[in-house]
Order: C-alpha cells, then structure tokens, then sequence
C-alpha cells in the first residue's frame, strides 16, 4: 500500500510539473509600432486609445508590439522635445510604424527624422495641427474630423435642438490652422444662411503661461456670462479639448446647448464636469455612454448635450496603429481609403461613419493622403439626429479660411 502511494505522488507531481516543461516561451512580436499621444491632462482619450493597443498587442518592453510615449503638454513651447521623442522611435530596429494622435507642430520635422534614419517606417497622423500640404509631404497618410462638413453640419444640428446663437470659443493658435480656420468661416456662413447669429469668443490658449487650470478657470466665470448676454437658447463649440469640460458643467447647470465636441467622445468633459466614475465601464463604449446619458437625464439637461457614440480620438490612436500594423503585413494598402475604415470600423461597431479626401480650397486639387471623416451626433436624451446621412451642400467645400 505504500509502494502504491509513492507512485501515486510521483504521477501526481508530473502531472504538475509537466505543463510547465512543455509550456512554449511567448513569442516576440515581429515588429513594432511606435504610438505617442498627449498625456491625460490634454487629451486622454488619444492616450487610452493607445492602452487599448497595448492590452490587445502588448508592450514592446515586454517583447509585445506596442511601444507607448507622450507628448509635453506645453507642446509649443517644447516643441524639439517632440521632435527629439519622435526621432528616437526610430533608433529601435523593429519599429515599422509611427502613429501621432494628435499630430502636433514638430510632427512634420520629427517624421522628416524619422525618414533620414528609416525611410522604411511607415508614418502616419492624426488629427494633424500643422496644415495638410505640411503634414502630407512626409506621412504616408493623415486623418483628421472632417471640420469642413462639420463646419455646416454643427449650426445644424444646434438649430436642430433648438439654438437661436451659436458661440464659437477658440484661440489665435487654433485659428492659424488651416482646417480649424476654415471650418470657423464655415460655421458662420452656415449660421447666416440657417438664421442663427454667429458669436466669436476668445479664450486663454491652455498652452501658454496661464496652463490648463486658467484657462477652464476662465471658461468657468464666462459661461454664466455670455448665458446671460446671448440668452439660454444659445449653442456653445469650442476648440480646445481643455475647454470642453468646464463649458459642458456651466451648461449643464445653467442651460445652453452643446451639440458635440471638438473631438467628440462620451469621456471628453463628461465624467469630470458631471463627476461620472467610468472605472469599471473602462474600454467598453455602449456602457460608458448609457451612464453618461443616463446621468445627463437624470440632472434634467435632456436633449441638450451631445457626443459620439464612440471616442474619436480614442478610436483615431487605435485604428492607425492596426491600419499601419495591417499595411507591415500585407493586409492592407496604404493608398486604399477602404481599409483605412476598415480598420476605424473595426473599433466603433454600430457606429455610423462618413468620409471623404481632403480637398484644398484654392486649388481644387484633392489630397489623397489626407481623410476626413465624421461619426453621426447622438444627443443624450435624444438619440442620433442622422447627420450622417445629411448632404451638405457644395457651397461650404469652398469658403477659404479668412
């Protein structure tokens, strides 16, 4: 009886034992894919779209895919910092792809780096500050909102919900930009022709000395006064991701609209204006909007605020990464539109999509490595409105940035 009970143990402890000698070393990635966003102060959803990829590819530290930086958050004025980071990317020997989201100033002159070193990397841009001629003349391809439709589309949809003016809040840096210029002088053209009256307000650039927290102290103090000077039936955009979180709380507390975002997502200004806790609805889009609609009916401002369903920065850092990990592996072709989309589909199931090629305005020539697209507005409360699927008219794809 001993003997069987020595033997017993000895199966026993192979059993256990086994699996571990027979368990595979994890394999390498084969490449990787340098991502490098803002950090969370400026613009979080850019940074989790890349903690996405990293959950699903790994972290190149630790022989995964991905390899994660940021950006300084006075990006202006640490502007060789940015161009430093970005070069660097290309000393690893693996490294196949670049993605920036947003693409700042200094993206253009770090991807020029980037190209001396590795001509072979592919580049790719999000959301790019610097004008598309600049930014397309070393990345392979650059996405952006299409601001020019949505230059026409947002006073729309703010006269949809029922908004009689329209504020505009913004800086001198973002109206240098070429796409955030003209759709400014869209918007107010939009607004003229849609009997809205048109409001330019200016706020402090978060970038500069007064740093993020005075600049949303100023947003703060003023919404309660232009409420009052324009009335409540007033629509508010503004252009800044800083910006967006004090304005929806003044306008969630006081009354006013809000049709979307700059950037629009469930997670910009919502949770910390509405002080939502999303920890565990993490990742998981429909979740965090129905707590976020939810919250928003519950305080009575129905019908008032609106988002995309999903985070489009979110969203932007991780459908470049996979679009440039696809064109690494012959999956996809860095001139083809489609699988571009493909790939933003990819991460927003059930979203509506419109997209189109940048076009200038005062040449008429179409930029091919440049894409706008856009996802449906979905008012909390209310549901989509179906701007998707409105055609805006061809007078607008021609107003210059004044």
């Amino acid at each position: 009886m001993k003997k069987m009970s020595v033997f017993w143990g000895i199966l026993a402890c192979i059993c256990i034992v086994g699996p571990v000698f027979a368990a595979e070393t994890p394999k390498e990635a084969e490449f990787h894919i340098g991502i490098m966003t803002g950090t969370v102060s400026q613009s979080e959803d850019d940074l989790r779209g890349a903690e996405r990829m990293i959950e699903e590819y790994g972290d190149s530290a630790k022989g995964g895919m991905i390899t994660h930086i940021t950006y300084p958050d006075n990006f202006m004025s640490e502007m060789e910092t940015t161009i430093g980071l970005l070069a660097g990317l290309a000393d690893d020997p693996k490294m196949k792809v670049v993605v920036v989201n947003q693409a700042i100033p200094g993206t253009t002159d770090g991807f020029r780096r980037i190209r001396e070193k590795r001509p072979d990397i592919v580049l790719l841009a999000g959301q790019p500050h610097e004008d598309p001629g600049i930014i397309t003349s070393v990345a392979d391809m650059a996405v952006a909102v299409n601001n020019i439709a949505r230059g026409y589309l947002l006073p729309l949809a703010s006269q949809k919900l029922g908004a009689k003016t329209f504020v505009h809040i913004s800086f001198p840096r973002h109206m240098s930009l070429e796409l955030l210029g003209r759709r400014r002088a869209i918007m107010e053209e939009a607004c003229n022709d849609l009997g809205i009256k048109f409001v330019f307000e200016t706020a402090p650039d978060p970038t500069t000395d007064v740093g993020v927290a005075g600049a949303q102290q100023f947003i703060l103090e003023n919404v309660p006064v232009w409420l009052e000077k324009y009335g409540k039936e007033t629509a508010f955009f503004c252009t800044n991701d800083a910006h967006t979180e004090p304005l929806l709380k003044r306008i969630a507390e006081l009354g006013g609209y809000f049709p979307e975002a700059s950037l629009p997502s469930p997670l910009m200004g919502y949770p910390g204006a509405l002080g939502i806790d999303l920890s565990k609805e993490k990742g998981d889009f429909p979740a965090i909007l129905k707590k976020v609609e939810d919250t928003v009916v519950g305080m009575g401002a129905s019908g008032r605020l609106g988002t995309w369903a999903y985070s489009f920065n979110y969203t932007q850092s991780a459908a470049l990464a996979e679009f440039g990990k696809r064109v690494v592996e012959g999956k996809a072709s860095i001139d083809s539109f489609k699988d571009l989309l493909d790939c933003y589909n990819t991460y927003t199931p059930g979203a509506k999509w419109n997209a189109s090629y940048y076009t200038d305005a005062g040449t008429g020539v179409r930029n091919r490595k440049f894409g706008l697209v856009y996802q449906d507005t979905y008012i909390l409360g209310k549901g989509y409105l179906k701007i998707t699927d409105v055609e805006v008219p061809e007078k607008y794809f021609a107003i210059k940035r004044k």
